[in-house]
């Protein structure tokens, strides 16, 4: 056995909180402490009166130790001791003072010198809380052996929450913090936990020194548009970032690794909320029995836990996918178990079911977000794409009519707006029959219908957001349709706040179109989620690069950019992110018609018919 790691392991036994170990050390200690100070009280001589009393010296650790474990002083984890183990020393050092006291008077050791007992105390608390802080720092150092093995890291914030991460961090097995950045000036060339604290406009310059692989965002309680200022400041360095949860999950003030999350999509596009007015979220919902179809997929799920959480008398959810359903009914039945909770497999092309449905649960509100979206795959199968989002609606409207359904509510989309391929032509004929019903049920029908336009949402089935992340994980390329292509972007959670308010806002045939803010260039959303991911792109100017962005070509039917308004004629609402658009719709007689020679071209499976039949329904139809 070597006989050099000798010393190492008896740290290591004293470090990791050895009870008996630390218990043996102590009985060395304090009698230690008490000779040493009588020794320096008496200049370095010895009074040999005292040597009938050294069984003093051997009894104290005998009252310290109990007072020691009652405080919990050999509770604490050596490792992660804090600030707290000086009031124990200090507490314990203090009464076994006391008691020494009051054992030298009562055994009339006179020659035992009084001021030497100050000394001792001075010398235990430095002797026991010493000890234990030293061997913290050896266990760290010891620790710090496998440091080539973590992630040097800085954090992004030297507040409580970053503090609190940078002494986790310094524990754990993964990370390795080696820096602080921060705004605040006062705290530039600090240090905290041994770190120090850099302003980040020096981030270039300590970037090599340091070895930085990543940045972890310890700021929970600012702004969105804080942290996507910060993001924005970080990206071109192409480190990896990751952040915690936002503040009302840090509530209980402590923070730990598993805390650490990586950067959400919404972090880059998304945008402040505006608080939703509670009087419009509840109307029709609220007692109300209200059904969803497509109600596993990413608006209907998003849609039923929102209205889940509005208390609703019946919640119908309806989709034709099993396992979608499975996964929305637990996580609703998880949620709001006292919900009455209906669960429909089957499709809404089936009238009969529709029909069975609507009555047997009294609908009072429909949600209407079953729609096959995928524009290439609905381009390569018109008939079935035509089938669901037109005739599909077209069933769930008239039984909504027969039913006297309080509301209908249609998810509609931007490629509904002067569409270039089936899956917007179909939606935008969604949208139409529903207006055509409106007016010519107007005076005999109490029903309601709505449409609500919008673009993509983040995170959705259909999201490139997902298909990037997926990309870069297996190490690129990632593929990108056209440089010039854009795309507007809205969080599930928002785009269906703003659905049902704008939905109860309705009087009947209204087509609310939603503020989807600043659109956003697919190439460059590409180049952020790389660097962002602490990689570099590859291109003809860095060979070196890691990850390559392809461009391979307009899909079928894909357009440059989507727009939300056929015309220019809109009007604002209530809600400063909802507006109405005022759109041109076919009489029902001349719309049924056409809608009859559909439903033929269907059963016989006759796509070229039904192409002809949607262009001559929709006239701004421009198919690629």
């Amino acid at each position: 056995m070597n006989v050099l790691n000798i010393p190492n392991k008896l740290l290591k036994t004293l470090c990791t909180n050895n009870i008996q170990a630390l218990l043996c050390l102590d009985f060395i200690l304090l009698p230690l402490a008490l000779l040493t100070s009588v020794f320096l009280r008496l200049g370095g001589d010895w009074d040999h009166r005292l040597d009938h009393s050294i069984w003093l010296f051997i009894a104290l650790p005998l009252w310290t130790i109990p007072i020691f474990i009652k405080l919990g002083l050999y509770r604490a984890v050596i490792r992660y001791l804090d600030e707290k183990i000086v009031v124990i020393v200090l507490s314990g050092v203090s009464l076994s003072v006391l008691i020494l006291i009051s054992v030298i008077h009562f055994t009339h050791i006179y020659a035992f010198p009084k001021t030497s007992i100050i000394i001792f105390w001075v010398f235990a608390l430095a002797y026991i809380g010493g000890t234990r802080l030293i061997l913290r720092g050896i266990l760290r150092n010891l620790s710090m052996d496998a440091t080539h093995n973590k992630i040097n890291v800085a954090i992004y914030g030297a507040g409580t929450a970053g503090v609190q991460l940078c002494l986790a961090l310094q524990n754990s097995q993964e990370y390795f913090p080696v820096a602080f950045l921060d705004d605040d000036n006062n705290k530039s060339e600090t240090v905290i936990r041994g770190v120090t604290v850099y302003h980040p406009q020096l981030l270039a310059t300590i970037l090599q020194q340091r070895k930085i692989e990543q940045v972890l965002l310890a700021i929970p309680s600012a702004s969105l548009r804080r942290h996507q200022e910060i993001i924005n400041f970080l990206e071109p360095f192409s480190l990896k970032i990751r952040t915690l949860p936002g503040i009302a999950d840090l509530i209980s003030g402590m923070v730990t690794v598993n805390d650490i999350k990586e950067i959400e999509i919404e972090d880059l596009l998304g945008r402040e909320v505006i608080p939703a007015d509670s009087e419009l979220l509840q109307k029709n919902i609220t007692n109300c029995n209200v059904l969803i179809t497509g109600a596993g997929g990413s608006i209907g799920s998003e849609l039923a836990k929102q209205i889940s959480e509005l208390h609703p008398r019946i919640l119908v959810l309806f989709d034709v996918s099993e396992f979608a359903l499975y996964k929305i009914e637990r996580h609703i039945r998880e949620t709001s178990p006292n919900i009455k909770l209906i669960s429909i497999l089957g499709s809404i092309t089936s009238n009969s079911l529709v029909d069975k449905v609507i009555s047997q649960y009294n609908i009072n509100t429909i949600y209407h977000a079953a729609a096959y979206k995928h524009v290439p795959i609905v381009e390569f199968n018109p008939i079935s794409g035509t089938e669901n989002n037109v005739i599909g609606t077209y069933i769930l409207a008239t039984n909504a009519i027969k039913y006297n359904v309080r509301n209908m509510v249609l998810i509609s989309t931007d490629k509904a707006v002067r569409p270039t391929n089936i899956m917007g032509a179909t939606k935008r004929l969604a949208e139409m029959i529903l207006q055509a019903l409106q007016i010519q049920n107007d005076q005999t029908s109490s029903t309601i219908f709505t449409m609500v336009r919008f673009g993509n949402v983040l995170g959705s089935s259909g999201s490139v957001v997902p298909l990037f992340k997926n990309q870069i994980k297996h190490g690129g390329p990632v593929t990108v349709t056209h440089s010039d292509v854009i795309r507007y972007f809205m969080t599930i959670t928002e785009a269906v706040q703003l659905v049902i308010q704008a939905s109860n806002m309705a009087t009947g045939g209204e087509v609310f179109v939603l503020d989807m803010g600043q659109p956003v260039k697919i190439v460059d959303l590409a180049r952020r989620m790389i660097h962002l991911s602490g990689r570099k792109i590859k291109d003809s100017l860095h060979p070196d690069g890691d990850i390559e962005i392809k461009l391979i070509g307009l899909r079928p039917g894909e357009k440059l950019y989507e727009e939300l308004l056929t015309g220019d004629d809109s009007a604002p609402t209530l809600h400063p992110r909802i507006m109405k658009a005022n759109e041109t719709y076919l009489p029902f007689d001349e719309l049924i018609t056409q809608l009859d020679s559909l439903k033929i071209a269907i059963n016989m499976c006759d796509s070229d018919k039904i192409m002809q039949l949607i262009k001559q329904l929709i006239v701004d139809y421009k198919p690629t």
